[in-house]
């Protein structure tokens, strides 16, 4: 399982809107795609200062699943304009684990 992390930053203006994006929007079109070996995806918020911090967790069961969502260059960051029009700032690319333990694991 290979899990990929991705970070963006908001004001707390535009927070609501970019939840919105990500959640009606981002997540279920990735869902759609149908990708073998997707395993689904963790939205996270959390305040720091006087931004809101968004993450992204997207499971994978393996890097060929991974290379069919992102293509050969899957460390880049998938941010749409919309989602870009409000987040301040945001990682250029993803941060990807070999993922050695899941919750349902014992």
């Amino acid at each position: 399982m290979i899990t990929r992390l991705w970070r963006g930053w908001t004001s707390p203006d535009n927070a609501e809107a970019y939840e919105r994006i990500v959640s009606t929007g981002v997540l279920p079109t990735i869902a759609r795609r149908g990708i073998d070996g997707y395993r689904g995806a963790y939205l996270l918020r959390r305040e720091v200062g006087d931004e809101v911090e968004f993450a992204t967790i997207l499971l994978f069961e393996s890097l060929e699943a991974l290379r069919e969502f992102g293509g050969e260059d899957y460390e880049k960051a998938y941010v749409p304009p919309q989602a870009r029009e409000v987040l301040s700032r945001f990682d250029e690319t993803s941060a990807h684990y070999e993922t050695l333990m899941t919750p349902g694991d014992r």
